[in-house]
């Protein structure tokens, strides 16, 4: 390309440093328009969020297992203790002999002596008997 000697005179530095700062501010409006434009469709997808926002999902309620039947059988020198008849029997102190509620029952400790044939028991730590089996 060639240029003229008249063009190549008009191209001072201070008509380039003004016509860059034209071109800057040129591109600060339209970067300002952009903006300006862009802000209300942002707030418009903020706010379609917003009311989409899904209601949290309750987790469904551990489902509760079938309780365990658990039998407990010692047999010692052609006899047999059941747990379950032992735990009634020291109940059954409780309530009977000892005129306490049933709802006062905290704790049962069972110690099974079958050589002795006997079951002594603690009750809620602190009170203590034995039963003959």
């Amino acid at each position: 390309m060639r240029t003229s000697k008249k063009a190549m005179t008009e191209a001072t530095p201070a008509k380039i440093e003004e016509k860059a700062a034209e071109v800057k501010k040129e591109t600060a409006k339209a970067a300002e328009v952009k903006k300006e434009t862009a802000k209300p469709a942002e707030k418009k997808t903020a706010e379609k969020k917003a009311a989409i926002k899904k209601p949290a999902l309750k987790k469904p309620a551990a489902a509760k297992k079938a309780a365990v039947k658990e039998t407990i059988y010692l047999q010692y020198l052609g006899k047999e203790i059941n747990k379950d008849d032992v735990i009634k029997s020291v109940k059954d102190v409780w309530t009977k002999q000892l005129k306490n509620k049933v709802g006062d029952l905290k704790s049962i400790d069972l110690y099974l002596k079958p050589e002795e044939n006997a079951v002594y028991y603690v009750i809620n730590g602190d009170v203590t008997g034995s039963l003959n089996i």
